[in-house]
């Protein structure tokens, strides 16, 4: 009769060691660990920004009150422009907004424009 040891060594089939199960979990670990750090330092240095409103000041100009909720004490600096009717850009600003000791700050400011604008907006904010 044969034996399993026996059938194993005629076919090749070899019993997978232990020390590969165990380099394999703690590669595992690592990617997972590092994985994670990722994750929490870019939502560390995250900005959020929202509209709050505008107005039409005249054809040359568009008035953008907006939120922006910044890591506290980081300096953000922010793009915001103005769209025609088309969404075309017809405005573009870029501000540089300094930390001050809230995590929120309310804001408004003046785009300049090259013909009329229909709407005023952020297009996105990082942290400088």
């Amino acid at each position: 009769m044969t034996t399993a040891l026996e059938l194993d060594e005629r076919y090749g089939r070899t019993r997978s060691p232990r020390a590969l199960w165990i380099i394999g979990a703690v590669v595992a670990v690592i990617v997972i660990i590092i994985a994670s750090w990722m994750t929490i330092d870019q939502s560390m240095d995250s900005v959020v920004a929202d509209d709050l409103g505008f107005e039409v000041v005249d054809e040359h100009s568009v008035l953008l009150h907006f939120q922006v909720t910044e890591p506290q004490g980081r300096d953000v600096v922010c793009a915001v422009e103005a769209l025609d009717e088309e969404f075309g850009v017809v405005g573009w600003k870029v501000l540089e907004i300094p930390a001050d000791g809230s995590h929120s700050q309310r804001l408004s400011t003046v785009i300049p424009t090259v013909s009329e604008a229909t709407t005023g907006l952020v297009n996105t904010c990082w942290v400088a």
